[in-house]
């Protein structure tokens, strides 16, 4: 076995460490202004395109960057100590776009791959989150196209996408299935954009859909197929949000040895005291085995294998990591003392921002049940070994 990181995957971590350094000149911005004017969203662009990690999820011959999952990994634990999300601001289109026609994939793959357009997941409703069997909204037949009707909350980027890929019900038989709608289709409006705890670079707007007419070319893959799409969207995003997490709480540990090694109380720096070491000693070791296992699961994709048991081990890596990284950060804050607590300083954003990462693309709650099923069904020894595809 091989751990180090390879020539290649060392260089897109550098890579995207430079990217990642380039946006973090934005975030006080950000934080002060509740976002980013469009300028500087233009500027983040060109800075993404110049680095080469445009849509990393997406082949080199549609204009993405091609990566690996692992190579995926690498990428987003870097750019995941960006705070006010900004990672988000390099974009990477929802996976399940790949099952555009040739013809959608110009339409709306294409142009998001380059940047040009933008695409927000229209999943969640108001009594529908955990559990997608109680959505509402319907898609009926109507001539050559579809009526949709019904509510999504928590859309993420919906402020900036320019279009939506929205999980409704085909009538009469209640097939789950993914529409393209574009945001500005007669019939699709935002409802309201909630205040939330974290200061995003986006938005997570409510949307209405009221008799909103699409063609049958709206179809995201085929009829009752909406739910493969939106596990495999998952699956992947839950790894992609392990990454994250993980440099999030790097960041943050260390910029508190950084501060815990000039404070001084008591007549000693706190670097010396023996709790702030606790702290300090707990949150390596959480960093380092969570990257471990992040990046064991990672190179399990890339050698194929089952879906289902991959499906479990990216829940054991987003649960694991998602809530160490809020232990971690919740250290930090608490070694800044009263600066933890202020705004203009980056772990307190973490702090914020870090906390729905054990909510979105499935509750901590959600992820237990995941692994728990899978361990009831075909037992331990997959979850607790390396595996790879035959």
């Amino acid at each position: 076995m091989e751990f180090a990181l390879s020539p290649r995957l060392l260089e897109l971590k550098q890579r995207a460490a430079g990217l990642t350094g380039k946006i973090m000149q934005f975030e006080d911005e950000c934080e002060a202004n509740n976002g980013l004017p469009p300028e500087t969203h233009a500027a983040i662009r060109e800075e993404v395109l110049a680095h080469g990690l445009q849509a990393i999820n997406m082949p080199a011959e549609w204009g993405g960057a091609g990566l690996t999952i692992l190579e995926q990994v690498v990428v987003q634990d870097e750019l995941g100590k960006l705070t006010n999300a900004l990672w988000d601001a390099v974009w990477r289109p929802a996976n399940c776009l790949s099952a555009c026609t040739p013809e959608q994939r110009e339409r709306y793959l294409v142009p998001d791959i380059e940047g040009r357009r933008r695409d927000a997941v229209a999943i969640t409703e108001e009594h529908a989150g955990s559990d997608p069997s109680r959505i509402r909204t319907t898609a009926t037949r109507d001539g050559e196209g579809y009526v949709l009707n019904g509510e999504k909350w928590f859309v993420t980027v919906g402020d900036a996408a320019d279009f939506l890929i929205v999980l409704a019900y085909v009538q009469p038989d209640n097939e789950p299935t993914m529409f393209l709608v574009d945001k500005d289709t007669p019939g699709v409006s935002v409802k309201r954009t909630p205040r939330y705890t974290h200061t995003f670079v986006y938005e997570h707007p409510e949307f209405l859909f009221q008799d909103v007419r699409v063609g049958q070319d709206a179809v995201l893959g085929r009829i009752g197929e909406g739910y493969d799409l939106t596990r495999d969207w998952f699956t992947e995003e839950r790894l992609m949000i392990a990454a994250r997490t993980i440099g999030a709480a790097e960041r943050a540990l260390r910029l508190a040895v950084d501060w815990a090694k000039e404070r001084e109380q008591g007549g000693d720096v706190l670097m010396n005291r023996q709790l702030i070491q606790g702290m300090i000693a707990d949150s390596v070791t959480e960093i380092a085995t969570n990257r471990a296992f992040t990046h064991q699961v990672a190179w399990e994709f890339d050698q194929g294998g089952d879906r289902k048991t991959l499906h479990a081990k990216a829940a054991t890596a987003k649960l694991a990591a998602s809530e160490a990284s809020n232990r971690i950060v919740d250290r930090c804050v608490q070694i800044f003392g009263g600066r933890g607590y202020m705004r203009d300083v980056p772990v307190e954003r973490l702090w914020r921002e870090l906390r729905v990462d054990r909510i979105w693309e499935g509750t901590s709650e959600i992820q237990r049940l995941v692994i728990a099923n899978e361990v009831g069904k075909r037992g331990l020894d997959d979850l607790l070994s390396f595996t790879a595809g035959s």
